[in-house]
């Protein structure tokens, strides 16, 4: 499948025969790490890494892929260059990506949180710098998405159950201290839906995601014939699922007057103590797995007993990051 060149702002902007065909590639990848042939695809070639927000596993994945299929990661932080923004002048978004475009092959972007005024501010930079580069844009976690992750996730559930069409996916809202994005839960609930899975999202009243993310869950459910539902009590979803991720995310209320209110969430989120994946619901479930994006808020949206015991994958998905970013770039920037 030719997918050179292809930007990758979120799963749903690609067919599930696309999906697939990265997630296969992956598992080559992953079966045979260092082989011969992986290891020039990226060969003389850099991919530019734009960090408006830290991480962990973003950088260093992306940096270890990138080394491993014999090109280049450069990390950038795009305080120390003079880029145009609301309140700065500098350079534009179509110049800065017109002449990145002619020094690397691709351009990863992670902006989140505080870095932005306003909920779709950052999907509309990664969609403002896809409009003017001519190399790959792939999201390293936005706003409203994160792909990598997504993809990252339906790996490790695909490794641990086989198969996941027919599955029940339960996404969780978790109490926590870090007034998290919504990007992460939404992908899970994207890719789930897209790959056949009986989907439930539960969270407490007033912890409503996107609506245009909620609509094309239903509708991926639907022309699978699969199962959608909203729920906001504790415990309900948790009966029969097989996979459980569990996740703090901000409210609908997080942004006002151009910034994030971060300690406002903090502070109520906090108030929903009972919001915990533990022991005792997953044993509601069907023997389910223990999925998360990491970093895990323990203590809070999971407790050590779950988040370390024999039914969770996160070291799982953590890995894959790797080789599904590997895969990706291969596909969009090598020489496949």
């Amino acid at each position: 499948m030719d997918l050179y060149g292809h930007d990758l702002i979120c799963t749903q902007d690609w067919s599930v025969e696309e999906l697939e065909a990265v997630l296969e590639l992956a598992a080559k990848m992953k079966r045979d790490r260092f082989s011969p042939r992986w290891t020039s695809i990226l060969q003389h070639k850099t991919f530019l890494m734009f960090f408006y927000n830290p991480s962990v596993r973003t950088r260093q994945s992306f940096e270890t892929a990138a080394t491993e299929l014999g090109g280049h990661a450069q990390f950038l932080e795009p305080k120390t260059m003079r880029l145009k923004t609301a309140t700065t002048a500098g350079e534009t978004v179509e110049d800065a990506a017109r002449v990145m475009s002619r020094y690397a092959h691709g351009l990863g972007i992670r902006i989140l949180e505080d870095k932005i005024g306003a909920y779709g501010e950052g999907d509309d930079l990664l969609r403002e710098y896809a409009r003017w580069a001519t190399i790959p844009i792939i999201s390293m976690a936005h706003d409203k998405y994160h792909p990598c992750q997504g993809l990252a996730d339906v790996m490790g559930w695909l490794e641990h159950l086989g198969d996941v069409r027919g599955k029940k996916l339960l996404v969780a809202w978790g109490h926590g201290a870090l007034a998290r994005s919504w990007c992460s839960v939404q992908e899970a609930l994207l890719i789930g839906s897209r790959f056949g899975m009986d989907v439930t999202l539960a969270h407490p009243e007033g912890y409503d995601l996107d609506p245009q993310v909620v609509e094309w869950t239903k509708g991926n459910c639907a022309a699978n014939g699969r199962t959608f539902e909203v729920v906001h009590d504790v415990t309900s979803g948790y009966e029969g699922a097989h996979i459980v991720y569990s996740r703090n995310w901000m409210s609908p209320d997080a942004y006002r007057d151009g910034q994030l209110h971060k300690q406002e969430e903090i502070d109520r989120a906090l108030r929903y103590p009972a919001w915990i994946c533990d022991a005792a619901k997953m044993a509601l479930t069907d023997d389910a797995l223990f999925t998360h994006p990491m970093p895990v808020d323990r203590g809070h949206e999971v407790t050590d007993e779950v988040a370390s015991g024999p039914r969770s994958v996160i070291y799982d998905v953590a890995e894959n990051r790797l080789h599904v970013q590997k895969a990706l770039m291969a596909l969009t920037m090598g020489s496949m």
